[in-house]
């Protein structure tokens, strides 16, 4: 009887396993990473998955599973990820788009109505995920988004125009936020995990992500206490700031924003109920 294809990804996981892979993890890239191989979607796969393996298929996929084993995040495999119903091209310049920091979209849109016409920055963009998630939902807006890296930059201008908002949002080389007029709403997530920490990190994330966009300084928040500094001389009055969260940074962050002139209006928790979206309004 000929190995199917549903075989040959019960086979992958366990080498995902074997090469330590989390166990939450393993069976999931297995069925990805076939799907990439054969270029089925998910209904075709449910419906084909009993089929044989092809001599093509097996060549193709264990080179796939070869590169996960060595610990290569599915995202770049496959050269894209999924956030806010979007797709994204992903690349070793950026971050891959996660489910928390979707928390920071939902914060923004329960902020900014639908026909504002408000001025956005996306501090530290990316892939794009979050400038453009925003430019689809709030159609009249205008987002300036900004990245220390060309690349990045590079990667977020491909973004925008596969989902054709490239026309709204400017991207721009920089540090922080730009010289811009008085500003709306100032999304970020920026790197907020202290250099001491690199070793704890996946290997995933500390191999094959940039780490200008990972690492800030020994306690983590060398890059927040710059940006409240840059977003209290660029906000409105009426303005808010929304940030991504490392885990249990709730506080320090807190005080640290406080000390520059902000006051936290409100958290997010994500799945796991851990606080990782923070949402600041000036103060006074």
């Amino acid at each position: 009887m000929p190995r199917t294809v549903a075989v040959a990804i019960a086979d992958a996981r366990e080498a995902l396993l074997a090469a330590g892979v989390p166990k939450d993890e393993a069976s999931g890239d297995a069925e990805v990473l076939a799907r990439h191989a054969l270029g089925w979607d998910l209904t075709e796969f449910t419906l084909r998955r009993m089929d044989a393996a092809t001599v093509e298929f097996d060549r193709a996929y264990g080179e796939l599973i070869a590169r996960r084993a060595q610990r290569e995040p599915v995202s770049q495999i496959v050269g894209h990820r999924e956030f806010w119903g979007l797709e994204f091209e992903v690349t070793r310049d950026v971050l891959t788009p996660r489910p928390e920091t979707e928390l920071i979209v939902e914060a923004a849109l329960a902020l900014t109505p639908r026909d504002a016409r408000a001025l956005i920055v996306d501090v530290g963009t990316g892939s794009g995920c979050l400038a453009v998630a925003l430019a689809t939902e709030l159609p009249s807006t205008t987002i300036v988004a900004t990245d220390v890296s060309p690349a990045a930059l590079t990667v977020a201008r491909a973004n925008a125009a596969r989902h054709h908002v490239d026309d709204r949002i400017r991207f721009v080389e920089a540090d922080l936020v730009p010289a811009v007029e008085p500003v709306d709403l100032i999304v970020s997530n920026p790197p907020y995990v202290a250099v001491r920490e690199a070793a704890a990190l996946p290997p995933e994330v500390r191999a094959y992500e940039p780490a200008v966009a990972l690492f800030a300084g020994p306690d983590g928040l060398s890059v927040y206490r710059r940006l409240f500094a840059a977003a209290r001389a660029a906000i409105k009055r009426s303005g808010r700031l929304i940030i991504e969260l490392g885990y249990n940074q709730t506080a320090d962050v807190a005080a640290s924003a406080r000390e520059r002139g902000w006051e936290v209006e409100m958290t997010r928790r994500d799945l796991q109920g851990f606080e990782r979206a923070m949402t600041l309004k000036p103060i006074g």
